[in-house]
């Protein structure tokens, strides 16, 4: 059973704009499994590339039994998607929409926090998991290829470009998460670790951090209290000047919890491996492995 995503999953796509639309052709062809769709522009009966379209959430759940949904809404109107999702009881939600309002978010962290729901996102790159074929997002599918190493990010560029170095080096991947960049999300690094932690199909995890929040420190007490299987991280922003904001509305310092040497100090502390430059990713990783025994 991989984690997240698995042969079984079976996606429900809300956004059918431009964007939705692009991802869920590229999602198609690399084999994953959607079975409805919900747009405003489409009506309840329509198709969009073989998929039924539905007016509601709640109609595309009752007639199509999804268990994830993927969610290309625009930001005003991105939370309420997520909250239909929830009502729905979707097991897994995933938010690609980046620029939702933390007001919003406040909202929506208290309905997960009623349900059996779980959000990945905002403002993330979504999940693939290559040895299911399954892609809910929006990364790039050509860089990945099947194997044991999971992949936690808060970027999703440091995402596409640290598979790249573990696949060009014959490292696969079982699970690749984008956890997203801001500063409410619904699935936190150490959610993701320890889902990785109890996946018998991981064998050891790449961590991208970067400037800003307390996250990266949470994690690395995880890894300190409970990781049974190595860490290789990397911290993104390290020459950020103080008090300045740095790509995802989550990155800005506040104070010295937040700067790059304070998540590495906490994460060398609880025995992860630290790569210093995002271009070391992966020979990091082979030589972890190497160490460990795992190739």
């Amino acid at each position: 059973m991989s984690v997240l995503l698995d042969q079984q999953s079976r996606i429900l796509i809300q956004g059918l704009g431009n964007e939705g639309r692009n991802h869920c052709q590229r999602s198609l062809a690399y084999g994953t499994n959607f079975v409805a769709g919900v747009h405003p522009s489409f009506k309840g009966g329509d198709t969009f590339e073989s998929i039924p379209v539905f007016d509601t959430v709640a109609e595309a759940v009752a007639s199509t039994r999804p268990n994830v949904s993927i969610i290309f809404v625009p930001a005003p109107g991105a939370a309420d998607a997520i909250v239909e999702n929830i009502a729905a009881e979707v097991p897994l939600i995933i938010c690609i929409t980046e620029g939702v309002p933390v007001h919003d978010m406040i909202t929506v962290k208290a309905a997960l926090a009623r349900s059996q729901s779980r959000l990945i996102g905002p403002n993330c790159p979504g999940v693939i998991t290559p040895g299911a074929n399954c892609r809910v997002g929006i990364m790039p599918a050509h860089v990945f290829t099947p194997g044991r190493v999971g992949v936690i990010s808060r970027s999703g560029t440091l995402v596409y470009e640290s598979v790249d170095q573990l696949s060009k080096l014959g490292i696969g991947q079982s699970t690749c998460v984008g956890v997203g960049g801001d500063p409410i999300i619904g699935t936190t690094q150490v959610d993701v670790l320890d889902l990785f932690n109890k996946d018998q199909e991981t064998d050891a995890v790449v961590l991208i951090g970067e400037i800003g929040g307390t996250a990266e420190q949470a994690a690395a007490a995880y890894i300190r209290r409970h990781m049974t299987k190595p860490v290789v991280a990397f911290i993104a922003g390290a020459t950020a000047p103080p008090g300045r904001r740095m790509g995802h509305a989550g990155a800005i310092i506040e104070g010295k919890s937040g700067t790059a040497g304070a998540k590495i100090d906490a994460l060398q502390q609880a025995s992860a491996t630290i790569s210093r430059s995002p271009a070391t990713i992966g020979e990091t990783m082979d030589r972890v492995l190497r160490e460990n025994g795992l190739r």
